[in-house]
């Protein structure tokens, strides 16, 4: 089914319809055209993966693959950051506690096929034009900002996407087309759409609503109710020009996607966090550090403020520098003596599961981790222990942990500090180095701030905000149940 030249019942021009097929053409002149290739997936435990949700990985197989695990539920993404792979855990762990067996399908993972081509293609573009807009003002402020916020928003860049996405769909040719599917990236879920699968929730990240992440005949969710009213009216899309509308079985209000072991122990973790400021404990910060590092010469500054405070016996710094030990040889490099006062816990995931149990509260502790899914992992262990999260505002703004917001790298990002602001369990987004950096002695020194945003957490936990993945579960397996029968629906929605 042709998903490029009409929308939601809104008519693509012809001149968009073209670029999305010539650029189509593109790729398979590339790239290659496995359409015809039968492609067989088989379910690999994982080290991480398996023990902490139960699920497995999809990889390729020479033979079909046959019957699924019982309950099965599919989770489709694709590694883009860390962000997609977060999201795709806090599935996986909803799953589990709802009794199914998640299954991890990475369209980023299958190196022969066009799919994973085309993915790491565009990916590799995404990374470039990220790193350049931290080291250029004008091409952030001229191109990549904009891009980010409103070149993405246009319907006409989807037209384009699905065209593209049309060429990913042959690696799911494996998978029967009622098994629940939830995608956490929108590439997995058009290819699982236009693979004909029929059970596709399209589980939509950030606070902003752009064109690039539709994926008519999925079901999409949102996280909050500012996108739910964007995306149901098309708000923008087309400029000032009003569109067509998505239906409401086209899109549900699920709340923020985020892990079971997050969600059932709020209360617990929050009243952990008060009891530890109230008696005068060490502060303990968490500062994630995604990517190459964009943004090291701001972290390395807020790293110095810490410092003194770190000496004193008033705080505490946990580093997660992902899968990038480069990081840390760039980071002592411009803190002087932080290697003195710090110990690394690199590639041994016992030991960082270890510590997330019995955390230290003397000094800076850094975590790294070749293996991907540890690398992301880290950080889940890591904030449910902590007592500031300090991120940009990515899918980290979403978390039920007291969160500093610092400057966003996508203009689509800001708006996620917005979100955290106004439920209570963030900051706005700091606008310098300078307002971040008091912000760190405020959390130090102002014990009302950290001990209101724990509160926040636990009200907010009342109000079902924190359960979007619960949902995304319930909806993958039965939309029309899910909707009317819920546990997990906000307070009053």
């Amino acid at each position: 089914m042709d998903r490029t030249s009409v929308i939601f019942g809104n008519k693509i021009d012809k001149k968009t319809i073209k670029q999305a097929f010539a650029k189509q053409r593109k790729f398979l002149r590339k790239f290659g055209d496995d359409r015809k290739t039968p492609y067989h997936l088989v379910a690999a435990s994982n080290d991480v993966l398996t023990p902490a949700f139960g699920a497995k990985i999809l990889r390729l197989s020479d033979k079909p693959m046959g019957s699924l695990p019982e309950k099965s539920l599919i989770i489709g993404n694709i590694r883009m950051g860390f962000g997609h792979y977060r999201i795709s855990m806090a599935m996986a762990s909803a799953a589990r506690a709802l009794g199914y067996t998640p299954l991890w399908l990475d369209l980023n993972s299958f190196s022969e096929t066009t799919c994973t081509k085309i993915i790491a293609y565009q990916n590799d573009l995404y990374s470039k034009a990220s790193r350049l807009s931290q080291k250029s003002k004008l091409f952030n402020k001229f191109v990549w900002d904009p891009l980010n916020t409103e070149g993405f928003k246009k319907l006409t860049y989807n037209a384009a996407d699905q065209a593209a996405s049309e060429l990913m769909a042959p690696v799911l040719g494996d998978l029967p087309k009622d098994v629940p599917y939830i995608a956490t990236h929108v590439w997995p879920a058009q290819a699982a759409v236009h693979a004909g699968l029929t059970h596709v929730v399209n589980a939509i990240p950030d606070n902003w609503a752009m064109a690039l992440h539709l994926s008519e005949g999925a079901l999409h969710l949102v996280q909050t109710p500012s996108t739910y009213f964007s995306y149901r009216t098309l708000k923008g899309f087309a400029g000032d020009k009003v569109l067509n509308p998505m239906s409401e079985k086209d899109i549900c209000f699920a709340g923020h996607y985020i892990d079971d072991e997050f969600v059932s122990n709020i209360e617990s973790d929050c009243e952990e966090r008060i009891s530890r400021i109230e008696n005068g404990k060490p502060v303990r910060f968490l500062l994630t550090i995604g990517g190459a590092g964009a943004q090291g010469d701001y972290f390395a500054a807020l790293i110095k403020t810490l410092v003194p405070y770190i000496k004193n016996g008033k705080a505490v710094l946990y580093v997660n520098i992902g899968d990038y030990a480069n990081v840390w040889d760039f980071l002592c490099s411009k803190v002087p003596g932080l290697s003195e006062i710090s110990e690394t816990h690199f590639d041994d995931w016992a030991k960082t599961r270890a510590f997330s149990e019995n955390p230290s509260e003397k000094g800076v502790h850094v975590f790294c981790h070749k293996d991907i899914f540890a690398a992301v992992y880290a950080t889940n262990l890591l904030m449910r222990v902590s007592d500031v999260l300090v991120t940009k505002p990515s899918e980290l703004a979403f978390y039920p942990v007291p969160k500093l917001m610092i400057q966003h790298v996508g203009g689509h990002e800001c708006w996620g500090a917005v979100r955290a602001s106004e439920i209570g369990d963030g900051t706005p987004e700091c606008p310098n180095l300078a307002y971040a950096q008091a912000m760190l002695v405020s959390f130090i020194e102002k014990k009302d701030i950290l001990v209101g945003m724990n509160r926040a957490i636990i009200a907010n936990k009342r109000a079902g905000i924190y359960n979007g993945a619960y949902h995304a579960v319930e909806l993958a397996v039965d939309a029309e149940r899910g909707r009317k029968e819920s546990k997990y629906a906000y307070a009053g929605i």
